[in-house]
């Protein structure tokens, strides 16, 4: 009996013991896997974070200003590609660097600066720094600055404040001529007189209306509005522009000449804007030249290109002044473009034309012996010439027919 109750006990006892070891497998389990999960939270937000750390510099990089990131007590943290081209910089853009640092200590006091830097290069540019306070809540988490190069946005509005005043002093002189004319005609009562002021009327109308032909031609070539491409025989726009010419060059007594070579030459281009270059071209060699000076046009392949010269004998063009005279309104001899009647848009619609088709425009201008102007536009492959040829020879076919021909 004695021998039974402690069996009984020791297997009470190994029972019990068990109970008590799996318990705490039990809880030894349940903590390793608290912990496991633990660690992978903390394993998948160090994750989480790095991700949106990469993200953010990836960002930064990917910003076309530049960009400094600094911590509250004014350490560097993250530089963007474009804002170390500063660091350990010389010369001028070493004021960007010096202006960067200035800023962003004043942003780590809580104020939002900004300063311009100009570096007179070359080349030149304006630069613009700002820095700003990075608070939330009223914690300071450190401060950022921007770097952009507004050098182009300046020279865009220059640009166009130039031309609001140009235009505006281009318009005025016919518009306040017109009005002086019209008042001094309507008083008038001697016929001769009152024929002589409406020619005068006339004229000033006249030089009005190219004035706006000439700015609605170059919006509508710079927009490059409706371009159609197509095969255009270089011949036929010389001989178009010579006949839309021949007026203004008879009234000044200057000959006109062209040598063309009899192969054809054709390019790919917009018609209107090509005639529109070629004939500026020639009346802006008409209006530079005296009477018995001729102007010379030629035309010739080089190069995958065909060149159409424009040659003048008058009074050429300083040095001084040929990089600027494609530009609006731009005028060497002011006084003689008002004898002459031009407002300075006929070479900036050569320029944007040349642009548009993927060529150039050249200048050889000696003072006081003449200038040339070469238009350098690619030409068009052999199948497009064919089409160009038989297109010219069915419009010479159609203008030989007599009248009331061809049903």
């Amino acid at each position: 009996m004695i021998a039974v109750v402690v069996v009984l006990v020791a297997v009470a006892g190994f029972v019990l013991a068990g109970a008590v070891a799996w318990r705490e497998r039990r809880h030894f389990v349940a903590a390793e896997e608290s912990r496991r999960r633990h660690d992978e939270m903390y394993r998948r937000h160090e994750d989480e974070v790095a991700e949106s750390e990469t993200r953010l510099r990836l960002s930064l990089d990917a910003i076309t200003q530049g960009v400094v990131m600094a911590d509250a007590d004014g350490n560097v943290l993250h530089r963007n590609p474009y804002a170390r081209q500063f660091t350990d910089a010389r010369h001028g853009e070493a004021l960007v660097e010096a202006a960067v640092a200035e800023l962003l200590a004043e942003a780590a006091e809580g104020r939002a600066v900004e300063r311009e830097v100009e570096l007179f290069g070359p080349p030149r540019r304006c630069m613009f720094v700002n820095a700003l306070p990075l608070e939330l809540g009223g914690r300071n988490y450190g401060s950022a600055a921007l770097i952009d190069d507004i050098t182009e946005p300046q020279r865009l509005d220059a640009m166009r404040r130039d031309f609001v005043a140009n235009i505006s002093h281009e318009l005025r002189t016919p518009m306040g001529a017109l009005s002086l004319l019209a008042e001094t005609l309507a008083a008038e009562s001697n016929p001769e007189v009152a024929s002589r002021l409406a020619v005068r009327v006339q004229a000033e109308a006249i030089r009005l209306s190219a004035i706006m032909d000439d700015l609605l031609e170059l919006s509508r070539i710079e927009s490059d509005e409706a371009a159609e491409r197509a095969p255009v025989a270089v011949q036929e726009l010389i001989n178009d522009a010579f006949s839309r010419l021949k007026p203004a060059a008879d009234e000044k007594q200057v000959p006109t000449e062209a040598v063309l070579p009899a192969l054809d030459m054709v390019v790919w281009a917009d018609r209107r804007q090509i005639a529109s270059a070629v004939y500026n071209l020639l009346d802006n060699a008409v209006k530079h030249s005296e009477a018995h000076q001729t102007v010379r046009v030629s035309a010739r392949l080089a190069g995958g290109c065909v060149e159409v010269e424009v040659r003048d004998r008058g009074c050429g063009i300083p040095l001084r002044h040929q990089k600027r005279i494609f530009e609006r309104f731009y005028q060497v001899d002011r006084s003689r473009e008002r004898t002459d009647g031009g407002v300075g848009l006929g070479l900036a619609i050569v320029r944007h034309v040349a642009t548009n088709h993927g060529g150039e425009v050249r200048v050889e201008s000696t003072e006081g012996e003449g200038s040339s102007f070469t238009l350098v536009l690619p030409a068009a492959d052999e199948a497009s010439t064919a089409e160009a040829a038989e297109a010219a020879s069915r419009q010479e076919a159609a203008a030989a027919l007599p009248i009331g021909a061809g049903g």
